[in-house]
């Protein structure tokens, strides 16, 4: 099993022709059994095809020709630009959502989120890398070409998250290497706003029977760990967590920020020592270094097991 996507999902790319699209579209065609794109879009490229993909003016025009509904996009447009192909996408009843798109006004953002939960669609990102299933299908750019994304992820029982698309790649190889493969991992972007967190993806791998523990990766800043660690402690979570936690010599040096728009710290709720006596609280671990990942999940879920 998996989470969000499978090898039946039909998707889209709104903004096909872009070059990072087109190099996207290909990753994705070539990875595990081939990602089901049905169209693309980007308006007044009508008739094109890349890699074989058909090119459409609207969303509407490609679920038109597709015969039924298409649920998930892929959005790859300017950030200008943004905000219109996802409602767009929305409203034509795409039901998943990964924007790769970064920069984009918070007001966007905010206004893409609230019409997805109005309709009871999913966004994944902004400034994000997208899904994958290891072996069987990838949404977005996440680890890169084909070839690349097969070395990294490979099956197996541990869900991860991660506010880094390199990240993503780098703890799950990081697991790979281990023997430990993945469920689905999942980039969900390291802007401010974005449309799912940890807290909001908990409840799908939880109903997974694949997915026995999951890894997160995390920064200073902002409020999801502190939504995670509630959700976990008010549902009583099967699955074990561990955690590493990025730029914790933030701490040593107040009002700065690095990397991605969301690592801004506010207040002493967002520092990282903060978050990592939080998380402990609520039973999760969280690692020295990326290395220790996969002997700590190990015996966390060894221990669940037990007990």
């Amino acid at each position: 099993m998996s989470i969000l996507i499978d090898q039946d999902t039909t998707f889209i790319v709104q903004g096909i022709t872009g070059r990072e699209a087109v190099n996207l579209t290909r990753e994705c065609l070539d990875y595990g059994a081939g990602a089901k794109i049905v169209g693309g879009v980007t308006p007044g490229r009508k008739g094109r095809e890349v890699h074989g993909i058909p090119v459409f003016d609207t969303v509407e025009q490609v679920v038109s020709a597709h015969g039924g509904p298409i649920y998930g996009s892929v959005v790859t447009v300017p950030p200008a630009f943004t905000k219109d192909a996802v409602f767009e996408a929305i409203e034509n009843g795409i039901r998943l959502i990964v924007i790769v798109t970064e920069r984009i006004p918070r007001r966007d953002v905010a206004q893409m989120v609230e019409l997805a939960t109005l309709r009871g669609a999913r966004i994944i990102g902004p400034n994000c890398l997208g899904i994958i299933v290891p072996d069987v299908v990838k949404m977005g750019g996440i680890g890169g070409p084909a070839k690349d994304a097969a070395k990294a992820y490979a099956p197996g029982p541990i869900g991860v998250i991660s506010r880094s698309g390199g990240m993503t790649t780098e703890m799950s190889s990081t697991l790979t290497a281990a023997g430990l493969g993945q469920s689905t991992a999942v980039s969900i972007g390291g802007d401010a706003i974005i449309g799912s967190s940890y807290a909001e993806l908990m409840p799908l791998f939880e109903a997974d029977e694949q997915t026995q523990g999951i890894v997160i990766y995390t920064e200073p800043g902002g409020r999801m760990e502190a939504q995670l660690a509630a959700w976990v402690v008010e549902n009583d979570s099967r699955l074990p967590i561990v955690a590493f936690m990025a730029g914790r010599f933030m701490d040593e040096m107040p009002g700065m920020s690095f990397g991605h728009a969301g690592t801004i710290v506010e207040g002493k709720e967002d520092t990282a020592a903060e978050k990592i006596a939080r998380l402990a609280e609520a039973g999760i671990t969280v690692a020295e270094e990326i290395s220790q990942i996969p002997d700590l999940i190990r015996a966390k879920i060894a221990q669940r097991s037990a007990a």
